[in-house]
């Protein structure tokens, strides 16, 4: 069957039943029909749980899973006796119907109804693209209608965003035609995963926090130099307002009933890559195991999950997983996408130095690490068997095959014995943090790029210079950094698979985001708005006869 069909095939329990799993009252919640909840933030209290993080090998076209692998860990903990909640993020329209088709999970391992959580949710994403945008309109008709009094600004960094993959809104020009239509400018879109309100909403611990960071996000630079913020525009008690509901973490349900968490969306290549503090934090506190992801590999995700996540929220992972698979290794091998569902164990010897590499890396930040195999129909036991053993006798760290797609909590049960006795056993030390906060932002920059990519040179161009230069003049410099680069590579190169080393990595610009408290290091080609494939996933969604399909 088909993830969709899947889903449908599976009983829901009323939202409250699924609250009061985890001790939640029925009077407690704000209820979005009868398989939806809003959690207000007054449920956070001590978080006693015990936290893992689940990421991946580099991704590949062939997908690795990650998410399923997140969900099915949390089913295997409760049909081991402990109680669990998984927290993860929630998807965006932009891949939903262009590469992936949606991002709940797979096969028997999934959050749901899959259909709402994938499609509009909420509404969170929405509530994030609008409020963004009602920051860029009220900033050019604060433009606009000061003109005449001389006023202006000499640089805008305010871009607005859409939820939606579309190149075509990358750079624009705004206020043609009559004066009435505002002031010529040039300006352009990213996709909401990458704004910075939802890096701040994110990072927020509380309404006020939400206030306070919003307040500080830099919008441009007047021609005497001098930096202009939301709090000069004075806006952003309306901006509070948009997002008065979607700071409020999300409750769901997995395909065994098993509560889910789901809030923000930041993707890891271009943004932070992980779910809200507050939603972690809320799972934490009703939870004795909450599972976590970071979006992509662990160079990407894992990396800003400790340095930017942990390090603002006073998080500490007891266990970090790392998700691979034989297609994922035999890609990073250098074999061809049309022949990695085929044996070759040639392939997958070669691609295992990607996952030595990234191993190396999380350990380097204290943790214990457990290798899952995430299974799939067309992996042989040879294979597996090899992948085993490098794991267990040249890596010496512990391996279990995940076969939750299949078969859902009772083909996680290995999975979740071996992290609780890792757990119970060997925990991860406390975060070692891969730059301290008073380093210089280029060092920090380097600090990343040498140490968790593998680079052997770095280099900033001028225009990026310039702007960390300004960000430490204006106080910026202990924030941490979140660079941005293609999610298929150690490098800036997305075609350089496997553990390439010693390569050049050029900054080409750097953002600025004062209110997430952030410096946003852009890397090679990397793009803040995607493109849509030849076929994307929309040409495949429909409604038929009351049904959708097309959402894998």
């Amino acid at each position: 069957m088909t993830d969709i069909e899947i889903a449908h095939s599976c009983e829901l329990a009323p939202i409250s039943e699924v609250a009061a799993k985890i001790d939640i009252p029925a009077d407690s919640i704000e209820q979005y029909g009868k398989h939806i909840a809003k959690l207000p933030l007054s449920l956070i209290g001590e978080q006693k749980g015990k936290l893992i993080l689940v990421t991946a090998i580099t991704a590949t076209k062939a997908g690795i899973g990650k998410t399923t692998v997140s969900i099915g860990l949390a089913l295997g903990l409760n049909a081991i006796g402990k109680k669990a909640v998984v927290a993860l993020r929630e998807p965006s329209l932009g891949p939903c119907f262009g590469m992936k088709g949606g991002a709940a999970g797979g096969g028997y391992a999934q959050v749901l109804p899959m259909e709402k959580i994938n499609l509009h949710f909420t509404g969170d994403f929405h509530a994030i693209t609008s409020a963004h945008n009602m920051i860029s309109a009220l900033l050019d008709n604060y433009l606009y209608q000061h003109r005449a009094e001389g006023f202006g600004l000499k640089e805008i960094l305010w871009r607005r965003v859409l939820d939606v993959n579309d190149r075509s809104l990358r750079q624009i020009v705004t206020g043609l035609g009559p004066s009435t239509n505002g002031l010529e400018q040039q300006g352009g879109f990213d996709i909401t995963p990458a704004s910075e309100l939802m890096a701040i909403l994110c990072l927020s611990k509380d309404e006020a926090d939400l206030r306070r960071r919003i307040e500080q996000i830099l919008l441009g630079y007047t021609y005497e130099g001098k930096p202009f913020t939301v709090k000069d525009l004075g806006i952003a008690g309306s901006i509070v307002v948009l997002l008065k509901d979607a700071i409020q973490p999300n409750l769901v349900q997995t395909t065994e009933q098993t509560p889910a968490i789901v809030h923000g969306g930041p993707f890891a290549n271009i943004a932070h890559g992980c779910n809200s503090i507050i939603a972690t934090k809320m799972a934490l506190s009703h939870s004795e195991y909450t599972v976590t992801e970071a979006g992509f590999g662990a160079d990407l995700g894992a990396e800003k999950f400790y340095d930017i996540k942990c390090r603002k929220a006073g998080l500490q992972p007891a266990c970090t997983v790392i998700v691979a698979t034989a297609q994922g290794l035999k890609m990073h091998g250098g074999v061809a996408l049309d022949k990695i569902k085929e044996p070759n164990l040639n392939g997958i010897c070669t691609g295992l130095a990607n996952l030595d590499r990234h191993v190396g890396n999380l350990t380097k930040f204290g943790q214990t690490v457990v290798v899952v195999f995430n299974r799939f129909a067309t992996d042989t036991d040879e294979e597996m068997d090899f992948i085993k053993n490098h794991c267990e006798n040249t890596l010496r760290v512990p391996f279990v095959i995940n076969n939750a797609y299949a078969l859902g909590g009772e083909g996680a049960k290995e999975m979740a014995e071996l992290v609780v006795k890792t757990i119970e056993e060997k925990p991860s030390e406390p975060l070692k943090f891969m730059y301290k906060d008073d380093e210089p932002l280029c060092q920090k920059i380097e600090a990343v790029a040498k140490n968790i990519y593998g680079a052997g040179n770095v280099t900033f161009s001028p225009a990026a210079l310039k702007r960390i230069k300004l960000a430490e003049s204006l106080g910026f410099g202990h924030f941490p950094v979140c660079i941005a680069k293609t999610q298929f590579s150690f490098s800036a190169d997305q075609k350089k698979y496997g553990a390439v080393s010693g390569f050049d990595f050029n900054i080409k610009d750097v953002v600025i985001n004062a209110g997430a408290e952030m410096i946003v290091a852009l890397a090679g080609d990397i793009i803040r708005m995607p493109g849509l494939p030849k076929d994307p996933q929309a040409n495949h969604i429909d409604l038929i006869d009351g049904e959708i399909v097309g959402l894998s």
